[in-house]
Protein backbone atom coordinates (compact mmCIF):
# COMPACT_ATOMS: atom_id res chain seq x y z
CA UNK A 1 0.00 0.00 0.00
CA UNK A 2 1.31 3.41 -0.98
CA UNK A 3 1.94 6.12 1.61
CA UNK A 4 -0.87 8.21 0.15
CA UNK A 5 -3.39 5.37 0.65
CA UNK A 6 -1.98 4.63 4.11
CA UNK A 7 -2.51 8.26 5.12
CA UNK A 8 -6.12 8.20 3.95
CA UNK A 9 -6.80 4.92 5.77
CA UNK A 10 -5.11 5.97 9.02
CA UNK A 11 -6.85 9.37 8.99
CA UNK A 12 -10.22 7.75 8.46
CA UNK A 13 -9.63 5.24 11.26
CA UNK A 14 -8.49 7.96 13.70
CA UNK A 15 -11.51 10.15 12.96
CA UNK A 16 -13.94 7.24 13.33
CA UNK A 17 -12.33 6.09 16.60
CA UNK A 18 -12.46 9.60 18.08
CA UNK A 19 -16.12 9.99 17.15
CA UNK A 20 -16.90 6.57 18.63
CA UNK A 21 -15.22 7.45 21.93
CA UNK A 22 -17.02 10.81 21.93
CA UNK A 23 -20.33 8.99 22.21
CA UNK A 24 -19.30 7.99 25.74
CA UNK A 25 -16.83 10.77 26.59
CA UNK A 26 -17.38 14.04 24.70
CA UNK A 27 -14.24 15.94 25.92
CA UNK A 28 -12.13 13.84 23.56
CA UNK A 29 -13.46 16.00 20.70
CA UNK A 30 -10.99 18.67 21.79
CA UNK A 31 -8.28 16.51 20.24
CA UNK A 32 -9.56 17.65 16.84
CA UNK A 33 -7.81 20.97 17.55
CA UNK A 34 -4.58 19.04 16.97
CA UNK A 35 -5.72 16.25 14.65
CA UNK A 36 -7.95 18.38 12.39
CA UNK A 37 -5.24 20.69 10.96
CA UNK A 38 -2.91 17.73 10.37
CA UNK A 39 -5.57 15.81 8.45
CA UNK A 40 -6.46 18.96 6.48
CA UNK A 41 -2.82 19.54 5.54
CA UNK A 42 -2.45 15.93 4.46
CA UNK A 43 -5.57 16.10 2.29
CA UNK A 44 -4.31 19.33 0.72
CA UNK A 45 -0.96 17.67 0.02
CA UNK A 46 -2.75 14.89 -1.89
CA UNK A 47 -4.89 17.19 -4.06
CA UNK A 48 -2.24 19.83 -4.82
CA UNK A 49 -0.20 19.29 -8.00
CA UNK A 50 2.90 21.44 -7.47
CA UNK A 51 5.07 19.29 -5.17
CA UNK A 52 5.47 15.60 -6.03
CA UNK A 53 7.05 14.69 -2.69
CA UNK A 54 4.12 16.09 -0.72
CA UNK A 55 1.61 14.53 -3.11
CA UNK A 56 3.17 11.07 -2.75
CA UNK A 57 4.03 11.39 0.95
CA UNK A 58 1.29 13.59 2.46
CA UNK A 59 2.20 15.36 5.70
CA UNK A 60 5.44 13.38 6.11
CA UNK A 61 6.88 14.92 2.94
CA UNK A 62 6.66 18.36 4.50
CA UNK A 63 9.55 17.50 6.83
CA UNK A 64 11.84 17.29 3.81
CA UNK A 65 11.24 20.97 3.05
CA UNK A 66 11.62 21.92 6.71
CA UNK A 67 15.00 20.19 6.94
CA UNK A 68 16.12 21.63 3.61
CA UNK A 69 15.27 25.16 4.77
CA UNK A 70 17.60 24.86 7.77
CA UNK A 71 20.31 22.85 6.00
CA UNK A 72 22.84 25.76 5.98
CA UNK A 73 22.45 26.16 9.74
CA UNK A 74 22.76 22.41 10.35
CA UNK A 75 25.92 22.29 8.22
CA UNK A 76 27.44 25.36 9.84
CA UNK A 77 26.75 24.47 13.46
CA UNK A 78 26.82 20.67 13.54
CA UNK A 79 28.53 19.17 10.47
CA UNK A 80 31.37 21.23 8.99
CA UNK A 81 34.81 21.31 10.60
CA UNK A 82 36.66 24.51 11.41
CA UNK A 83 38.50 24.36 8.07
CA UNK A 84 35.68 23.23 5.75
CA UNK A 85 33.15 26.06 5.79
CA UNK A 86 32.42 27.97 2.61
CA UNK A 87 32.80 30.70 1.44
CA UNK A 88 34.66 31.49 4.69
CA UNK A 89 35.55 28.72 7.11
CA UNK A 90 34.94 28.91 10.85
CA UNK A 91 38.59 29.74 11.60
CA UNK A 92 38.38 32.93 9.56
CA UNK A 93 34.91 33.87 10.80
CA UNK A 94 35.89 33.36 14.42
CA UNK A 95 39.05 35.41 13.91
CA UNK A 96 37.03 38.37 12.64
CA UNK A 97 34.52 38.09 15.50
CA UNK A 98 37.24 37.99 18.14
CA UNK A 99 39.15 40.92 16.69
CA UNK A 100 35.97 42.94 16.29
CA UNK A 101 35.08 42.35 19.95
CA UNK A 102 38.60 43.09 21.14
CA UNK A 103 38.94 39.53 22.46
CA UNK A 104 42.07 37.40 22.26
CA UNK A 105 42.77 36.19 18.73
CA UNK A 106 45.36 33.54 19.55
CA UNK A 107 44.84 29.82 18.91
CA UNK A 108 45.98 26.86 21.07
CA UNK A 109 47.60 23.56 20.11
CA UNK A 110 48.96 24.47 16.70
CA UNK A 111 47.57 24.86 13.20
CA UNK A 112 44.58 22.93 11.88
CA UNK A 113 45.76 23.44 8.31
CA UNK A 114 47.13 20.54 6.27
CA UNK A 115 50.56 22.02 5.65
CA UNK A 116 51.58 19.20 3.30
CA UNK A 117 48.57 19.68 1.04
CA UNK A 118 49.26 21.16 -2.40
CA UNK A 119 48.39 24.87 -2.36
CA UNK A 120 49.41 25.52 1.26
CA UNK A 121 51.16 28.89 1.54
CA UNK A 122 53.39 30.45 4.17
CA UNK A 123 55.53 33.51 4.75
CA UNK A 124 59.26 33.21 5.28
CA UNK A 125 60.43 34.66 8.61
CA UNK A 126 63.87 35.94 9.52
CA UNK A 127 66.20 35.10 12.39
CA UNK A 128 66.70 38.87 12.64
CA UNK A 129 63.10 39.88 13.25
CA UNK A 130 62.27 43.54 13.84
CA UNK A 131 60.17 45.21 16.52
CA UNK A 132 56.58 45.85 15.48
CA UNK A 133 55.09 49.34 15.99
CA UNK A 134 52.00 48.97 18.18
CA UNK A 135 50.69 52.51 18.31
CA UNK A 136 48.00 53.27 15.74
CA UNK A 137 49.72 56.56 14.91
CA UNK A 138 52.64 54.56 13.53
CA UNK A 139 50.54 52.58 11.07
CA UNK A 140 51.75 53.21 7.49
CA UNK A 141 49.54 55.07 5.03
CA UNK A 142 49.24 54.93 1.25
CA UNK A 143 49.26 58.17 -0.79
CA UNK A 144 47.03 57.76 -3.85
CA UNK A 145 47.30 60.29 -6.64
CA UNK A 146 49.26 60.42 -9.89
CA UNK A 147 50.79 63.26 -11.89
CA UNK A 148 47.43 64.87 -12.77
CA UNK A 149 45.79 64.47 -9.38
CA UNK A 150 45.33 67.73 -7.45
CA UNK A 151 43.87 66.22 -4.27
CA UNK A 152 45.83 63.04 -3.45
CA UNK A 153 44.38 60.89 -0.68
CA UNK A 154 46.31 59.42 2.23
CA UNK A 155 44.66 56.01 2.52
CA UNK A 156 44.81 53.18 5.01
CA UNK A 157 46.28 49.91 3.76
CA UNK A 158 42.90 48.27 4.47
CA UNK A 159 39.53 49.78 3.62
CA UNK A 160 35.89 48.72 3.34
CA UNK A 161 35.21 47.23 -0.06
CA UNK A 162 32.29 48.20 -2.29
CA UNK A 163 28.84 47.33 -0.88
CA UNK A 164 25.84 49.47 -1.77
CA UNK A 165 23.07 50.81 0.40
CA UNK A 166 20.30 48.59 -0.89
CA UNK A 167 22.31 45.42 -0.77
CA UNK A 168 23.22 46.39 2.82
CA UNK A 169 20.85 47.90 5.35
CA UNK A 170 21.02 51.48 6.56
CA UNK A 171 22.25 50.36 9.99
CA UNK A 172 25.03 48.28 8.42
CA UNK A 173 26.10 51.29 6.34
CA UNK A 174 25.97 53.56 9.41
CA UNK A 175 28.00 51.13 11.52
CA UNK A 176 30.65 50.68 8.84
CA UNK A 177 30.94 54.38 8.12
CA UNK A 178 31.16 55.30 11.78
CA UNK A 179 33.76 52.59 12.29
CA UNK A 180 35.73 53.91 9.33
CA UNK A 181 35.61 57.40 10.82
CA UNK A 182 36.81 56.10 14.19
CA UNK A 183 39.62 54.08 12.63
CA UNK A 184 40.66 56.63 9.95
CA UNK A 185 40.07 54.42 6.95
CA UNK A 186 37.81 54.62 3.89
CA UNK A 187 34.38 53.26 3.05
CA UNK A 188 33.54 52.37 -0.56
CA UNK A 189 29.91 53.23 -1.36
CA UNK A 190 29.37 50.48 -3.91
CA UNK A 191 27.61 51.33 -7.16
CA UNK A 192 24.32 52.23 -5.46
CA UNK A 193 25.24 55.87 -4.93
CA UNK A 194 25.87 58.06 -1.89
CA UNK A 195 23.12 57.76 0.69
CA UNK A 196 22.42 59.92 3.73
CA UNK A 197 23.82 57.08 5.83
CA UNK A 198 27.19 57.32 4.07
CA UNK A 199 27.35 60.96 5.08
CA UNK A 200 25.99 60.98 8.63
CA UNK A 201 29.23 60.29 10.49
CA UNK A 202 31.63 61.88 8.01
CA UNK A 203 33.77 58.84 7.29
CA UNK A 204 36.00 59.01 4.21
CA UNK A 205 34.22 57.76 1.09
CA UNK A 206 35.32 56.13 -2.13
CA UNK A 207 32.41 56.82 -4.47
CA UNK A 208 31.89 54.00 -6.92
CA UNK A 209 30.33 54.73 -10.30
CA UNK A 210 28.89 51.62 -11.96
CA UNK A 211 27.33 50.96 -15.33
CA UNK A 212 23.96 52.18 -14.06
CA UNK A 213 25.46 55.58 -13.06
CA UNK A 214 23.32 55.56 -9.90
CA UNK A 215 23.33 58.98 -8.29
CA UNK A 216 24.64 60.64 -11.45
CA UNK A 217 22.33 59.49 -14.22
CA UNK A 218 19.79 60.86 -16.63
CA UNK A 219 16.34 59.32 -16.97
CA UNK A 220 17.54 57.14 -19.83
CA UNK A 221 20.36 55.74 -17.68
CA UNK A 222 23.21 57.71 -19.25
CA UNK A 223 25.86 59.67 -17.34
CA UNK A 224 24.92 63.12 -16.00
CA UNK A 225 27.87 65.49 -15.50
CA UNK A 226 26.01 67.97 -13.28
CA UNK A 227 24.77 65.49 -10.69
CA UNK A 228 28.17 63.77 -10.73
CA UNK A 229 29.99 67.00 -9.96
CA UNK A 230 27.53 67.89 -7.21
CA UNK A 231 28.31 64.67 -5.34
CA UNK A 232 31.98 64.41 -6.30
CA UNK A 233 32.74 67.75 -4.65
CA UNK A 234 31.43 66.63 -1.27
CA UNK A 235 34.28 66.81 1.26
CA UNK A 236 33.67 63.21 2.40
CA UNK A 237 34.33 61.90 -1.12
CA UNK A 238 38.07 61.29 -1.27
CA UNK A 239 38.29 59.15 -4.42
CA UNK A 240 36.07 58.06 -7.31
CA UNK A 241 36.11 54.50 -8.63
CA UNK A 242 34.65 53.47 -11.99
CA UNK A 243 33.37 49.92 -11.75
CA UNK A 244 33.95 47.96 -14.94
CA UNK A 245 33.24 44.55 -13.41
CA UNK A 246 33.20 42.77 -10.06
CA UNK A 247 34.38 39.39 -8.89
CA UNK A 248 30.97 37.93 -8.06
CA UNK A 249 29.51 38.45 -11.52
CA UNK A 250 31.99 39.94 -14.03
CA UNK A 251 30.35 41.01 -17.26
CA UNK A 252 26.87 40.81 -15.74
CA UNK A 253 26.08 44.06 -13.94
CA UNK A 254 24.74 44.57 -10.44
CA UNK A 255 21.41 43.16 -9.25
CA UNK A 256 18.98 44.88 -6.87
CA UNK A 257 15.93 42.67 -6.16
CA UNK A 258 12.57 44.45 -6.34
CA UNK A 259 11.87 43.70 -2.67
CA UNK A 260 14.94 45.75 -1.72
CA UNK A 261 14.18 48.67 -4.06
CA UNK A 262 12.39 50.94 -1.59
CA UNK A 263 11.27 54.54 -2.15
CA UNK A 264 14.37 55.74 -0.34
CA UNK A 265 16.79 53.65 -2.38
CA UNK A 266 15.06 54.65 -5.61
CA UNK A 267 15.48 58.33 -4.68
CA UNK A 268 19.19 57.89 -4.03
CA UNK A 269 19.76 55.95 -7.24
CA UNK A 270 17.47 58.12 -9.42
CA UNK A 271 15.34 55.14 -10.45
CA UNK A 272 11.75 53.94 -10.07
CA UNK A 273 10.93 52.12 -6.80
CA UNK A 274 9.56 48.61 -6.43
CA UNK A 275 11.15 47.10 -9.52
CA UNK A 276 14.15 44.78 -9.90
CA UNK A 277 17.14 46.76 -11.12
CA UNK A 278 19.77 45.10 -13.28
CA UNK A 279 22.69 47.34 -14.12
CA UNK A 280 23.86 47.15 -17.73
CA UNK A 281 26.80 44.78 -18.30
CA UNK A 282 28.94 47.58 -19.74
CA UNK A 283 29.25 51.38 -19.73
CA UNK A 284 27.48 53.71 -22.15
CA UNK A 285 29.83 56.66 -21.51
CA UNK A 286 32.71 55.07 -23.47
CA UNK A 287 33.13 52.31 -26.03
CA UNK A 288 36.88 51.75 -26.38
CA UNK A 289 40.11 52.20 -24.36
CA UNK A 290 40.85 55.68 -25.73
CA UNK A 291 37.38 56.94 -24.85
CA UNK A 292 37.75 55.33 -21.43
CA UNK A 293 40.94 57.30 -20.71
CA UNK A 294 39.19 60.52 -21.67
CA UNK A 295 36.28 59.60 -19.41
CA UNK A 296 38.76 59.23 -16.56
CA UNK A 297 40.10 62.70 -17.35
CA UNK A 298 36.56 64.10 -17.48
CA UNK A 299 35.77 62.76 -14.00
CA UNK A 300 39.05 64.11 -12.65
CA UNK A 301 38.26 67.55 -14.05
CA UNK A 302 34.66 67.49 -12.81
CA UNK A 303 35.83 66.52 -9.31
CA UNK A 304 38.50 69.25 -9.20
CA UNK A 305 41.38 66.81 -9.35
CA UNK A 306 40.38 64.04 -6.94
CA UNK A 307 41.93 60.58 -7.48
CA UNK A 308 40.11 58.63 -10.19
CA UNK A 309 40.49 54.90 -10.66
CA UNK A 310 38.69 51.87 -11.93
CA UNK A 311 37.75 48.46 -10.60
CA UNK A 312 37.71 45.26 -12.60
CA UNK A 313 37.81 41.53 -12.35
CA UNK A 314 40.24 40.39 -15.04
CA UNK A 315 38.75 38.59 -17.99
CA UNK A 316 40.37 38.85 -21.41
CA UNK A 317 43.99 39.72 -20.81
CA UNK A 318 44.21 41.41 -24.20
CA UNK A 319 41.72 44.05 -23.13
CA UNK A 320 43.85 45.12 -20.19
CA UNK A 321 46.86 45.36 -22.53
CA UNK A 322 44.73 47.66 -24.70
CA UNK A 323 43.98 49.83 -21.66
CA UNK A 324 47.68 50.20 -20.97
CA UNK A 325 48.43 51.06 -24.58
CA UNK A 326 45.69 53.70 -24.41
CA UNK A 327 47.33 55.17 -21.29
CA UNK A 328 50.64 55.44 -23.09
CA UNK A 329 49.03 56.84 -26.23
CA UNK A 330 46.87 59.49 -24.51
CA UNK A 331 49.15 60.29 -21.58
CA UNK A 332 46.10 59.87 -19.32
CA UNK A 333 46.44 57.44 -16.44
CA UNK A 334 44.13 56.48 -13.59
CA UNK A 335 45.36 57.16 -10.08
CA UNK A 336 44.53 53.65 -8.93
CA UNK A 337 43.23 50.31 -10.17
CA UNK A 338 41.19 48.01 -7.95
CA UNK A 339 41.64 44.35 -8.88
CA UNK A 340 38.75 42.15 -7.78
CA UNK A 341 39.16 38.39 -7.77
CA UNK A 342 36.70 35.87 -9.13
CA UNK A 343 36.37 34.58 -5.55
CA UNK A 344 34.88 37.91 -4.43
CA UNK A 345 31.24 38.71 -3.86
CA UNK A 346 28.77 39.61 -1.11
CA UNK A 347 25.36 39.89 -2.76
CA UNK A 348 23.17 38.36 -5.45
CA UNK A 349 24.87 36.71 -8.41
CA UNK A 350 24.00 33.93 -10.86
CA UNK A 351 25.64 30.64 -9.83
CA UNK A 352 27.44 30.21 -13.13
CA UNK A 353 29.01 33.65 -12.83
CA UNK A 354 30.06 33.18 -9.19
CA UNK A 355 31.56 29.76 -9.84
CA UNK A 356 32.87 29.91 -13.37
CA UNK A 357 33.55 33.47 -14.51
CA UNK A 358 36.43 35.81 -13.77
CA UNK A 359 40.13 35.45 -13.02
CA UNK A 360 41.07 34.64 -9.39
CA UNK A 361 42.66 37.46 -7.43
CA UNK A 362 46.26 36.31 -7.35
CA UNK A 363 46.53 35.74 -11.08
CA UNK A 364 44.65 38.96 -11.83
CA UNK A 365 46.85 41.00 -9.48
CA UNK A 366 50.06 39.59 -10.96
CA UNK A 367 48.87 40.30 -14.51
CA UNK A 368 47.91 43.91 -13.70
CA UNK A 369 51.08 44.65 -11.74
CA UNK A 370 53.44 43.07 -14.28
CA UNK A 371 51.74 44.69 -17.25
CA UNK A 372 51.88 48.16 -15.68
CA UNK A 373 55.57 47.60 -14.92
CA UNK A 374 56.16 46.47 -18.49
CA UNK A 375 54.54 49.62 -19.86
CA UNK A 376 56.43 51.87 -17.43
CA UNK A 377 53.18 52.93 -15.74
CA UNK A 378 53.43 51.26 -12.35
CA UNK A 379 54.89 54.24 -10.47
CA UNK A 380 51.95 56.42 -11.52
CA UNK A 381 49.21 53.98 -10.56
CA UNK A 382 48.43 52.39 -7.19
CA UNK A 383 46.95 48.88 -7.11
CA UNK A 384 44.25 47.95 -4.59
CA UNK A 385 42.93 44.40 -4.31
CA UNK A 386 39.73 42.76 -3.11
CA UNK A 387 38.69 39.12 -2.88
CA UNK A 388 38.65 37.21 0.43
CA UNK A 389 41.05 39.59 2.18
CA UNK A 390 40.45 38.62 5.82
CA UNK A 391 43.76 38.32 7.71
CA UNK A 392 47.11 40.05 7.93
CA UNK A 393 48.63 37.21 5.91
CA UNK A 394 46.14 37.77 3.11
CA UNK A 395 47.26 41.40 3.03
CA UNK A 396 50.95 40.48 3.17
CA UNK A 397 50.55 38.01 0.32
CA UNK A 398 48.73 40.57 -1.82
CA UNK A 399 51.38 43.24 -1.19
CA UNK A 400 54.16 40.76 -1.95
CA UNK A 401 52.48 39.98 -5.28
CA UNK A 402 52.25 43.64 -6.25
CA UNK A 403 49.38 45.34 -4.41
CA UNK A 404 49.66 48.65 -2.58
CA UNK A 405 46.51 48.33 -0.49
CA UNK A 406 43.56 46.04 0.20
CA UNK A 407 39.78 46.20 0.45
CA UNK A 408 37.59 43.80 2.39
CA UNK A 409 33.83 43.31 2.20
CA UNK A 410 32.90 40.04 3.90
CA UNK A 411 35.19 40.62 6.88
CA UNK A 412 33.56 44.01 7.44
CA UNK A 413 30.13 42.37 7.24
CA UNK A 414 31.21 39.80 9.82
CA UNK A 415 32.50 42.57 12.07
CA UNK A 416 29.01 44.13 12.23
CA UNK A 417 27.34 40.81 13.01
CA UNK A 418 26.97 38.79 9.77
CA UNK A 419 26.81 35.05 10.53
CA UNK A 420 27.21 33.84 6.91
CA UNK A 421 23.55 32.79 6.78
CA UNK A 422 23.76 32.98 2.95
CA UNK A 423 20.50 34.94 2.66
CA UNK A 424 21.99 38.17 1.25
CA UNK A 425 19.79 37.99 -1.85
CA UNK A 426 16.54 37.09 -0.06
CA UNK A 427 15.93 40.21 2.09
CA UNK A 428 15.79 37.86 5.10
CA UNK A 429 19.25 38.36 6.61
CA UNK A 430 18.73 37.40 10.27
CA UNK A 431 21.37 39.82 11.54
CA UNK A 432 19.98 42.91 9.78
CA UNK A 433 23.13 43.38 7.68
CA UNK A 434 21.96 42.55 4.14
CA UNK A 435 18.24 43.32 4.25
CA UNK A 436 15.78 46.17 3.98
CA UNK A 437 13.30 44.50 6.36
CA UNK A 438 12.83 47.18 9.01
CA UNK A 439 12.18 44.71 11.79
CA UNK A 440 15.41 42.85 11.08
CA UNK A 441 17.43 46.03 10.51
CA UNK A 442 16.37 47.32 13.93
CA UNK A 443 18.25 44.46 15.56
CA UNK A 444 21.60 45.83 14.36
CA UNK A 445 22.66 48.47 16.89
CA UNK A 446 25.01 50.99 15.27
CA UNK A 447 26.58 52.20 18.53
CA UNK A 448 27.57 48.62 19.39
CA UNK A 449 28.81 47.52 15.96
CA UNK A 450 30.74 50.61 14.81
CA UNK A 451 33.58 50.14 17.35
CA UNK A 452 33.82 46.50 16.22
CA UNK A 453 34.52 47.59 12.64
CA UNK A 454 37.28 49.85 13.95
CA UNK A 455 38.66 47.10 16.22
CA UNK A 456 38.80 44.53 13.43
CA UNK A 457 40.56 46.97 11.12
CA UNK A 458 43.14 47.98 13.71
CA UNK A 459 43.90 44.41 14.81
CA UNK A 460 44.30 43.22 11.21
CA UNK A 461 46.68 46.03 10.27
CA UNK A 462 48.61 45.26 13.43
CA UNK A 463 48.81 41.57 12.47
CA UNK A 464 50.18 42.58 9.05
CA UNK A 465 52.90 44.63 10.69
CA UNK A 466 53.76 41.77 13.02
CA UNK A 467 54.25 39.48 10.02
CA UNK A 468 56.39 42.09 8.27
CA UNK A 469 58.51 42.52 11.39
CA UNK A 470 58.88 38.74 11.76
CA UNK A 471 60.22 38.65 8.21
CA UNK A 472 62.94 41.10 9.24
CA UNK A 473 61.54 43.92 7.09
CA UNK A 474 61.10 47.58 7.96
CA UNK A 475 57.72 47.99 6.27
CA UNK A 476 55.06 46.27 4.15
CA UNK A 477 56.45 47.59 0.88
CA UNK A 478 59.65 45.65 1.33
CA UNK A 479 57.61 42.49 0.82
CA UNK A 480 58.53 40.70 -2.42
CA UNK A 481 57.36 37.56 -4.14
CA UNK A 482 60.25 35.58 -2.73
CA UNK A 483 58.86 36.12 0.79
CA UNK A 484 55.80 33.91 0.11
CA UNK A 485 56.25 30.18 -0.47
CA UNK A 486 53.69 27.76 -1.87
CA UNK A 487 53.55 23.99 -1.82
CA UNK A 488 52.99 22.87 -5.41
CA UNK A 489 53.23 19.15 -4.62
CA UNK A 490 53.93 16.77 -1.75
CA UNK A 491 57.69 17.15 -2.21
CA UNK A 492 57.89 20.42 -4.13
CA UNK A 493 57.87 24.02 -2.89
CA UNK A 494 58.28 27.25 -4.83
CA UNK A 495 58.20 30.93 -3.99
CA UNK A 496 55.93 33.20 -5.94
CA UNK A 497 59.06 34.65 -7.52
CA UNK A 498 59.82 31.19 -8.90
CA UNK A 499 56.28 30.82 -10.21
CA UNK A 500 55.90 34.38 -11.51
CA UNK A 501 59.27 36.03 -12.30
CA UNK A 502 59.35 39.81 -11.99
CA UNK A 503 58.72 41.93 -15.09
CA UNK A 504 61.46 44.23 -16.36
CA UNK A 505 60.55 47.92 -16.22
CA UNK A 506 59.39 49.24 -19.62
CA UNK A 507 60.01 45.99 -21.47
CA UNK A 508 56.62 46.07 -23.18
CA UNK A 509 57.37 49.37 -24.88
CA UNK A 510 59.94 47.88 -27.25
CA UNK A 511 59.29 45.02 -29.64
CA UNK A 512 62.76 43.61 -28.98
CA UNK A 513 62.31 43.31 -25.18
CA UNK A 514 58.80 41.87 -24.93
CA UNK A 515 58.89 38.64 -22.88
CA UNK A 516 57.93 35.54 -24.83
CA UNK A 517 54.75 34.94 -22.83
CA UNK A 518 53.51 38.45 -23.70
CA UNK A 519 54.19 38.50 -27.45
CA UNK A 520 50.81 37.02 -28.28
CA UNK A 521 49.13 40.21 -27.05
CA UNK A 522 50.88 42.56 -29.43
CA UNK A 523 50.83 43.40 -33.13
CA UNK A 524 53.48 45.32 -35.06
CA UNK A 525 50.93 47.99 -36.00
CA UNK A 526 50.53 49.10 -32.40
CA UNK A 527 52.27 51.93 -30.64
CA UNK A 528 55.41 50.09 -29.53
CA UNK A 529 58.69 51.62 -30.60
Amino acid sequence: MKVREKFILVSAIVVVVIWAIAVFWSPILWIFILIGPLVAMGVYDIVQKKHTIRRNFPLVGRFRYVLESIRPEIMQYFVETDTQGRPLNRILRSLVYRRAKGATDTEPFGTQMDIYHSGYEWMEHSMYAKHNPKEIGQFPRLLIGGKDCKQPYSSSLLNISAMSFGSLSKNAILAMNKGAKMGNFAHNTGEGGISDYHLEYGGDLIWQIGTGYFGCRNEDGTFNEETFRESALRPQVKMIEIKLSQGAKPGHGGILPAVKNTEEIARIRHIKPGIAVHSPPSHSAFADPIQFMHFIKKLRDLSDGKPIGFKLCLGREQEFMDFCEAMVFTGITPDFITVDGGEGGTGAAPVEFSNSMGMPLREGLILVHDTLVGFGLRKEIKIIVAGKIITGFHMARAIALGADGCNSARAMMLSVGCIQALQCNMNTCPTGVATQNKSLVKGLVVEDKAPRVKNYHEATIHSLLELVAAAGLDGPYELKREHISKRVGMYSVQTYHDIYPEMEEGCLLNIDTIPERYKKYFQLTRIMK
